[in-house]
């Protein structure tokens, strides 16, 4: 063959390689690119409505990714710079700004350094005195910068702080003690003589140990202790006397051997039913919930914060305090919430963040106006509980710019924050979050609250729109730990187990809330407070809130009652009436404009004195449920009937032929 047929053959050769090449790999590209367009096609029909959620909520989720991502970061920052407790981080805020004002109380100002070093002085003292890390103290006090330097002192030496409610009493108050197993009491003066009468009537030998040995010690107290001597709490110690000759100086080495995963305080819950559970609060967990409240809703170092809210509740006593302990804010303290001073205080200190709690917020509307509910300089309110129905009503009159709402429970890993003014959203979680933050609704038995599970005995997600019960996964992660109670047997009671899988475990939060379609979360109710009337499941928050617009924002609680030979429970209103102009025709009027059939109450209580509060102004409806419609029991309040257009006196006839099934409902 010669050259130029080899050549021919070559090219010929090279030629037809380079085709089949080139169609095999265009084959594979066309089918490839068939492929990404036929998936493409498919998520679009089948999941064309979530990702335009997903475009919708794009700018609102990513500001929230943000700045969750910057308070965990920092976090992580200050774990490899060792600091990791309240205490470590403290102290340099300390070292940054010592004379800055930390805390403003009534007519007193406390500076940094001034919270550092009477913090030193309690770590001293009660080193001194024998108590040592993984020690319990139980604080009983009313709020003031005092008792956060106290908890913040004592978690310098490892020591735990249980924050007793300052209100409770008599049995309330001597079982809160009892289950925190403290060795040593902690009071403020105005607590001595309810601490006296518990002393004076307990019979628990646990109690009485506890009380009978030179324990309790008492803080803010001017006399001197000899004038209690022929008291029940005769060896009660002087604490003011006893740090006057007590070090400012750090202690240092105890300081550095705390670490995150110590035991910090313990919280209780409010006991709207039931006796107050110790919920147990860890360095970290503290941490990261009262940096993740700081930097979601957006409060700086230069911000002045209001916190008129309990110091023994996770709200103002870790949220509030912590925007000086961790933030480097100044927080001004108010003992006692007072409606009529609220925005004064705020215009007052100069106020730029104020928090509150729901029932606070009904106060506010129903205080007279005064010229500093529009000039206060508040910017921003941080809390939970406000409800959709005066939502518009409170931020026009008090002109709010910014309402952070969050849902959370001290014990749980449920937690979240609407901080984009959705009016009634307790929070939202981002979609393309969810992965990484498991928090959920599943679907219960609105009769027994039990989990509704599946063919494979795994409990159901509930759908948008769907009420369910909020669970969050139990992961052994920081951020999301669930350190449970005091009381083991408490904490068991609050794990739902085989949840999504087997062996998976998830915190029962005992809430029930509805989500929507772009992921807002809505409080509907406790589980334990709906109850079942007519085949419907009733809200009882819902009628509160809606009865409460009618009777001008009075107190009042709602609840089912049983009537004999009927199915579920009936619903039962009482409404505080301490000035006696309830209008019954208007309110009779305005229960069926605005609630339907089924979530109308069928009898009425009229309370003429207030019901007992517990500490966050919550209503302890055990008081008035037990009584039910019974007239023995309820001797002093008037009860009504409602006949459908009105109510009418609830007489002893009415009520056994109710009883005995002769009367219709």
């Amino acid at each position: 063959m010669n050259k130029d047929n080899q050549h021919s053959v070559s090219f010929v050769s090279f030629t037809a390689v380079t085709a089949v090449a080139v169609l095999l790999i265009s084959l594979k590209y066309c089918i490839l690119y068939v492929v990404t367009i036929l998936s493409a096609v498919w998520l679009i029909i089948n999941y064309w409505n979530f990702l335009v959620r997903v475009w919708q909520t794009l700018p609102r989720d990513a500001i929230l990714i943000k700045d969750y991502s910057t308070y965990f970061i920092k976090i992580r920052i200050w774990n490899l710079l060792g600091c990791d407790t309240y205490a470590k981080i403290f102290k340099r805020n300390v070292e940054k700004h010592p004379n800055k004002i930390a805390f403003k109380h009534e007519g007193s100002t406390w500076r940094y350094i001034e919270v550092e070093e009477f913090s030193n002085q309690i770590a001293n003292y009660f080193k001194e005195q024998g108590l040592k890390r993984g020690d319990i103290v139980a604080l009983y006090m009313e709020s003031c910068p005092e008792y956060v330097c106290i908890w913040l002192g004592l978690s310098k030496i490892g020591v735990i702080v249980a924050l007793i409610n300052n209100n409770l009493r008599a049995d309330t108050l001597a079982h809160s003690i009892k289950v925190s197993n403290c060795s040593v009491v902690i009071i403020g003066k105005e607590q001595i003589n309810a601490l006296v009468e518990v002393i004076n009537t307990t019979t628990d030998d646990k109690l009485n140990h506890l009380f009978t040995n030179t324990n309790v010690y008492i803080k803010n107290y001017i006399d001197d202790t000899s004038s209690l001597i022929n008291t029940s709490i005769s060896k009660a110690i002087n604490l003011d006397y006893e740090l006057k000759e007590i070090s400012k100086s750090a202690p240092v080495k105890d300081i550095s051997e705390g670490s995150s995963k110590d035991q910090m305080l313990y919280i209780y819950t409010s006991g709207t039913t039931g006796m107050p559970k110790a919920a147990i609060m860890t360095q970290s967990r503290a941490i990261y919930m009262a940096m993740g409240a700081k930097h979601i809703a957006g409060i700086t170092e230069y911000d002045v914060v209001y916190t008129p809210l309990p110091l023994y509740h996770t709200a103002g006593g870790i949220l509030g305090v912590s925007s000086v302990l961790l933030g480097g804010s100044t927080c001004v303290i108010r003992s006692k919430f007072s409606a009529s001073n609220y925005w004064t205080d705020c215009l007052k200190y100069e106020c730029t963040v104020a928090q509150y709690i729901g029932e606070m917020c009904r106060y506010c509307l129903a205080s007279p106006p005064s010229d500093a509910d529009k000039t206060h300089q508040v910017r921003l309110i941080l809390g939970n509980g406000l409800r959709p129905q005066i939502w518009n009503d409170f931020i026009t009159r008090f002109n709010i710019k910014k309402v952070a709402e969050f849902y959370g429970a001290t014990e749980g890993n449920a937690n979240m924050m609407n901080t984009t003014n959705k009016v009634g959203a307790v929070g939202f979680i981002p979609f393309i979050g969810e992965p990484f933050y498991p928090v959920t609704l599943i679907r219960v038995d609105p009769d027994t609250n039990e989990p509704i599970r599946g063919e494979n005995n795994l409990c159901i997600k509930c759908k948008v729109g769907e009420p369910g019960l909020l669970v969050g996964k139990i992961r052994k992660t920081t951020e999301n730990s669930f350190s449970g109670y005091v009381e083991k047997s408490a904490s068991e009671k609050k794990i739902i187990k085989d949840v999504f899988s087997k062996g998976d475990k998830v915190f029962n939060s005992g809430d029930v809330l509805i989500r929507d379609e772009h992921n807002f979360f809505y409080f509907k109710d406790r589980t334990g407070d709906t109850f079942r009337w007519k085949g419907e499941n009733v809200s009882t928050s819902e009628v509160e809130a809606a009865i409460s617009n009618i009777v001008k924002l009075k107190d009042c609680l709602v609840y089912g009652v049983e009537v004999p030979n009927t199915e579920g429970k009936a619903g039962m209103v009482a409404i505080v009436d301490e000035t006696s102009d309830l209008d019954l025709d208007k309110l009779s009027a305005g229960i069926n404009k605005s609630l339907p059939a089924y979530a109308r109450p069928l009898f009425l209580r009229v309370v003429k004195t207030p019901v007992s509060l517990t500490g966050t102004f919550k209503m302890k409806k055990n008081d008035v449920q037990n009584d039910g419609f019974d007239l023995t029991k309820v001797a002093e309040d008037p009860l009504y009937f409602n006949e459908g257009r009105k109510f009418v006196p609830l007489t002893q006839e009415l009520r056994d032929s109710i009883v005995n099934g002769e009367k219709r409902l």
